[in-house]
C-alpha cells in the first residue's frame, strides 16, 4: 500500500498506475507521459488537485470585473472586455459540449469569465441607475431644504447636513451636503425638517493630484450633486416627522459624550452609535499613524464583539432553563439571537457600508455554525465578498473594502497552514506555555496583517504605520474585553441610574487607549510614507498575496514572485519633481538639496500642504516658495530655477489672477521651460515646453511631473470617460480650444 504522503508523487511519475478510485483516472490524458507533458492537460491536473479551493477565485474574478470597468477608459473598452468574457465562455461551454480529456479547465475559464462579465456588468448598472450628475459650477442661492441627515462634528464645533432641494430654473431635485457652523443651527432642527438658508456649493471635488482621493467619484454612487457651506445661521420652517433610528442614535451618542468628556467619549460614542464627529483631529491623527484608525469605524471588531457577547449571555442565560435545554439546540438559539444583535447594532449605527459588510459576514459565520459547519473558511469570506460585491460593487476600489477583506483573508489563510495548525494544536501542557503560544500568535497575526494591508495603506493614503501590530496587540485586546462591555454595562444600568462607575471606568480605559495611540505616533520613524504608487506595483502585490491565500501546498509560493516584484517596484519609485494642482493655484517642488516640500500657494488651509506631502511621499514642515533660495517672487509670478537630470529648469508660476501687459508676458514666457497660472494666458506666451494654464488644467485635471525622465501624470489619464469625471474649477473660455497643445517634456 502506497503512503498517502507519496501518492502525489507517484500520480505525477506513473498516471498510467493509479488506482480506480482516483479521480484523475477518470480522465484519459493520464495514461500517457507525452500527452501529459502539454500545457492544457497540466492545468486540468493541477485544477483537478485543487478541488474546491477553485470557489473564492470566482469572487476574485467578480472583483477583478468590477476594478476593470472603473480602470478602462469608455464605454467602447467596457463592452470590448463584456465581449471578450462572454467569448471566452461560450469557447469552454462549446469544448464540454464537445466532451473529452479536459473538463475541469474549460470549466473554471467558463465560471471566470462569467464572474468577470459579471462585475462589470453590476458596476455599470449601478453607476447607469444610482449615479447623480453634479451641478454644472459654483453657486451661491437662497434655498428652501429638507434635512436627510445630520452629523455632529462636535470636536470641530460644527454639524454637517445632508439636504434634497431643487435648483433655480430646474425641476429634477438634488441631494446636497453642507457643512455649517454649530450655532448656526437649531439642536432640534433634525431629520425630516424643512429649512432655509444660503449656501455656496460647489461640484464634488475630483483628485487635486493624481493619486489623490476621488470624491467626485464617491459623490456620484452616492447620490450627491453638491457640497459646500451655509452663509449665515438657518432657519427651521417646520420640524418633520424623522424616520428610522436617526433620532436614536443621535439620543445615544449625546448621552454617551454626556457620560464621558473629551475625545474618550467620542470614541465610546463611536463604538455605540457610529458617529465619530465627537473625536478632535488630533487625536484621530494619532489614531492613524499608531495604525488603530481601524477601531474608530464600526466594522468587524465591533459587530464581531457585539455578536460574541449577545452569543456567550444567551447561551448561559437559556441554559438556565431545564424544560429549553432538553428540547433546544442552544447554540442554534444563541446564534439567531446572535444575529439579531448583529442586525440591530448595525441599523443602530447607521448601516454604513463597513458595517453592513461584517454583519453579512457574522450572519454567515453563526449560519455555517448552525450547519455545523467551520465559521470561517476562505470560501465562506468569499460569499460574503460576493454579497457585498451584488448591493455595492463601487466598493470593491475603496480602501475600507479592499482592508477588510484582505484582513481576514490573511487570519484565515494563517490559520488554515499547515504549520500554524500544527503550532496550535492541543497537547498536554503547562496553562503558561499554552498561553505564550496564543500571545505569540496574536503577534504573528498582527504581523501578518500589517504586512497584507500596507499596500493598500500604500496605495490610498502613501503612508503605513510601523507599529500598528504591536499597537494592536494591546488596543484591540483593550477595546474588546474592556471598553465595549463597559459601554454595555453603563447603557444598562442608566436604566436604574446606577451607571456611573461603569462610564468612569470607561473612559480611563479609552483614555489609556489614546494614550497609547499618542505615544506610539510620538515615535520616530512611526509611519513610512511613499510617493504615489502606479496601479502595476499594487496589482502585483494583490495578485501575489491573493495567489498565496488561495492555493495550498507549495504551488501557493508562486505567488512570491509577483508579491516580490511589486515590492522591488516600490522600492524603486521615485517622488514627481513637481506637483500642480487642477485649478492652478497651488504647486509644489522638492528641494533636491534638503529634499524638503517647497509649497506656492499654500494659504490658509492645511489641505493643500497634506495632499501634496502624500502625492510625493514628503514628510516635515512645507516652506513656502517666496522664502526658498532658488526663487525671486514679486506681486504677481515667482520665477524658481531648480536642478534636476543634469539641467536646470527655469519655472513661472502666477501668485494670483491679475493682469500683466502682454508684451512682459511673452518675454517672460519665452525665457522659462514651464508656466503654471490659474487664469487663460494669452497664445503669445509660449514657455519652452509646458503651459500649465486654466485651459489646459481644465482638460487634464491636477498634475505631476517627472522632470528628469521627461514624464507627465495627470488626473485625467486615470479617469477616462467615467461620468463622474468633471475637470475642475470653472469652464475655461472659448478660444482655449485654439490654443496650442502642451508639449510633453521629453520632446
Amino acid at each position: 500500500m502506497v503512503p498517502a504522503s507519496h501518492s502525489t508523487t507517484q500520480s505525477a511519475e506513473r498516471p498510467a498506475s493509479l488506482g480506480g478510485d482516483s479521480a484523475a483516472t477518470q480522465h484519459g490524458p493520464w495514461r500517457s507521459r507525452a500527452r501529459l507533458a502539454s500545457f492544457a492537460l497540466v492545468l486540468e491536473h493541477f485544477l483537478l488537485r485543487a478541488g474546491p479551493t477553485l470557489a473564492p477565485w470566482l469572487a476574485v474574478g467578480m472583483a477583478a470585473g468590477v476594478a476593470g470597468w472603473f480602470a478602462l477608459a469608455d464605454q467602447a473598452q467596457w463592452i470590448c472586455l463584456i465581449i471578450l468574457c462572454l467569448l471566452a465562455a461560450g469557447a469552454s461551454a462549446w469544448t464540454m459540449r464537445r466532451g473529452g480529456d479536459i473538463l475541469c479547465l474549460p470549466r473554471a475559464v467558463l465560471t471566470l469569465s462569467l464572474s468577470v462579465a459579471l462585475g462589470c456588468g453590476l458596476v455599470w448598472g449601478k453607476s447607469a441607475l444610482v449615479g447623480t450628475p453634479a451641478i454644472p459650477g459654483p453657486l451661491v442661492l437662497d434655498m428652501r431644504a429638507i434635512v436627510l441627515e445630520r452629523q455632529e462634528l462636535t470636536a470641530q464645533s460644527r454639524v454637517r447636513l445632508v439636504v434634497a432641494l431643487r435648483l433655480p430654473g430646474e425641476d429634477r431635485a438634488i441631494k446636497a451636503r453642507i457643512s455649517l457652523k454649530y450655532n448656526d443651527l437649531a439642536v432640534n432642527a433634525g431629520e425630516g425638517a424643512i429649512v432655509r438658508l444660503r449656501a455656496r456649493l460647489f461640484p464634488p471635488a475630483p483628485p487635486r493630484l493624481p493619486g489623490g482621493y476621488d470624491f467626485a467619484r464617491a459623490a456620484w454612487f452616492d447620490g450627491l450633486a453638491a457640497t459646500g457651506s451655509a452663509l449665515g445661521p438657518v432657519q427651521v420652517e417646520s420640524q418633520g416627522t424623522p424616520s428610522g433610528l436617526a433620532p436614536w442614535r443621535h439620543a445615544l451618542a449625546a448621552h454617551v459624550r454626556a457620560a464621558v468628556p473629551g475625545s474618550a467619549g467620542g470614541m465610546a460614542a463611536a463604538f455605540a452609535s457610529g458617529e465619530r464627529g465627537g473625536i478632535t483631529p488630533q487625536d484621530e491623527a494619532a489614531m492613524r499613524d499608531a495604525g488603530l484608525t481601524h477601531l474608530l469605524s464600526v466594522s468587524g471588531l465591533h459587530v464581531s464583539a457585539v455578536v460574541a457577547a449577545t452569543y456567550f449571555l444567551a447561551l448561559r442565560l437559556l441554559g438556565l432553563w431545564p424544560w429549553l435545554v432538553l428540547r433546544v439546540r442552544l447554540p442554534v438559539l444563541a446564534g439567531g439571537i446572535g444575529g439579531l444583535a448583529a442586525v440591530g447594532y448595525t441599523l443602530l449605527t447607521g448601516a454604513e457600508v463597513p458595517t453592513v459588510r461584517s454583519c453579512l459576514g457574522a450572519l454567515l459565520a453563526l449560519a455555517a455554525m448552525a450547519a455545523g459547519r467551520r465559521p470561517f473558511s476562505v470560501r465562506l469570506l468569499a460569499l460574503a465578498a460576493g454579497f457585498v460585491m451584488l448591493l455595492w460593487p463601487e466598493a470593491v476600489v475603496g480602501p475600507s473594502f479592499q482592508m477588510s477583506f484582505g484582513s481576514v483573508l490573511a487570519i484565515v489563510a494563517l490559520h488554515e497552514a499547515a504549520p500554524v495548525r500544527a503550532f496550535l494544536a492541543r497537547r498536554q501542557e503547562g496553562w503558561w506555555i499554552r498561553m505564550g503560544r496564543d500571545l505569540a500568535m496574536l503577534l504573528l497575526t498582527g504581523l501578518v496583517i500589517e504586512l497584507a494591508l500596507m499596500p493598500v495603506a500604500f496605495f490610498h493614503f502613501h503612508r503605513a504605520g510601523i507599529y500598528g501590530s504591536l499597537a494592536n496587540l494591546l488596543a484591540i485586546p483593550l477595546t474588546t474585553f474592556v471598553s465595549m462591555p463597559l459601554i454595555g454595562a453603563g447603557l444598562l444600568f442608566d436604566l436604574i441610574g446606577a451607571g456611573r462607575p461603569f462610564w468612569h471606568l470607561c473612559g480611563w480605559s479609552l483614555d489609556l487607549l489614546l494614550g497609547l495611540a499618542r505615544w506610539v505616533a510620538a515615535r520616530p520613524d512611526v509611519v513610512a510614507q511613499l510617493p504615489v504608487m502606479g496601479s502595476t506595483a499594487y496589482v502585483c502585490m494583490v495578485l501575489g498575496m491573493l495567489w498565496l491565500a488561495l492555493w495550498r501546498g507549495q504551488i501557493r509560493l508562486l505567488g512570491l514572485i509577483p508579491a516580490v516584484a511589486g515590492c522591488l517596484w516600490l522600492a524603486m519609485l521615485s517622488p514627481p519633481d513637481m506637483v500642480i494642482t487642477g485649478d492652478g493655484r497651488q504647486l509644489g517642488l522638492i528641494d533636491p538639496q534638503s529634499r524638503q516640500l517647497l509649497i506656492l500657494g499654500q494659504g490658509r488651509s492645511t489641505y493643500a500642504r497634506s495632499s501634496m506631502q502624500d502625492a510625493m511621499g514628503a514628510s516635515g514642515e512645507a516652506i513656502p516658495i517666496e522664502q526658498w533660495r532658488g526663487a525671486q517672487c514679486n506681486d504677481s509670478f515667482c520665477r524658481i530655477t531648480i536642478t534636476q537630470g543634469g539641467r536646470n529648469w527655469r519655472i513661472l508660476a502666477a501668485r494670483g489672477g491679475g493682469m500683466v501687459e502682454e508684451k512682459a508676458m511673452a518675454t517672460a514666457c519665452g525665457y522659462v521651460d514651464i508656466v503654471v497660472s490659474r487664469v487663460a494666458l494669452m497664445p503669445s506666451c509660449r514657455p519652452r515646453l509646458l503651459r500649465a494654464d486654466e485651459p489646459l488644467l481644465y482638460r487634464t485635471g491636477g498634475m505631476a511631473l517627472y522632470l528628469a525622465q521627461g514624464r507627465i501624470v495627470t488626473v485625467a489619464q486615470s479617469q477616462g470617460q467615467h461620468p463622474w469625471w468633471r475637470a475642475p474649477g470653472l469652464k475655461p473660455r472659448e478660444e482655449a480650444d485654439a490654443l496650442p497643445p502642451a508639449i510633453p517634456l521629453d520632446q
